[in-house]
């Protein structure tokens, strides 16, 4: 969807299937915000058309023009904080991976040893798994 304003107010009522009158009163109260040429008409975006179809459903659902500002509101509040969510979830994903990563570097590699221990009763080697007390 495209935020470059393109649309001059008549094309864009015909495109919704509204009066110009109609698009200048949502404009009025906040619902639209329409960009303004250096000659100070009017340029809608397709964002604009997708809003003025919201308004147009919720409209149709018999929420008056206040509440469809509060509606509108909060959704683009739900929306920024889904974002923010995400946001902090990717750092959270980040950071568990580096501390994960950290944790590989402190560990030291063990590995198995064979202990040889030597009965000096005897002249041979035994194999011993637990470490033995010497005997003096």
């Amino acid at each position: 969807m495209s935020e470059r304003p393109v649309y001059v107010i008549s094309v864009f009522a015909e495109l919704a299937g509204v009066h110009p009158q109609t698009l200048r009163n949502y404009e009025r109260s906040g619902l639209l915000r329409p960009r303004r040429t250096s000659g100070g008409s009017r340029r809608f975006s397709d964002e604009d058309l997708a809003a003025l179809r919201r308004i147009q459903q919720l409209t149709a659902e018999g929420v008056n023009l206040e509440g469809v500002k509060r509606v509108m509101a909060l959704e683009a509040e739900l929306e920024s904080a889904r974002r923010e969510v995400e946001r902090l979830r990717a750092e959270a994903e980040r950071e568990v991976a580096a501390t994960h990563r950290q944790y590989r570097r402190d560990l030291v590699p063990v590995t198995n040893a064979l202990a040889v221990f030597v009965d000096r009763r005897s002249t041979r080697p035994t194999r011993s798994t637990r470490p033995t007390k010497e005997r003096p």
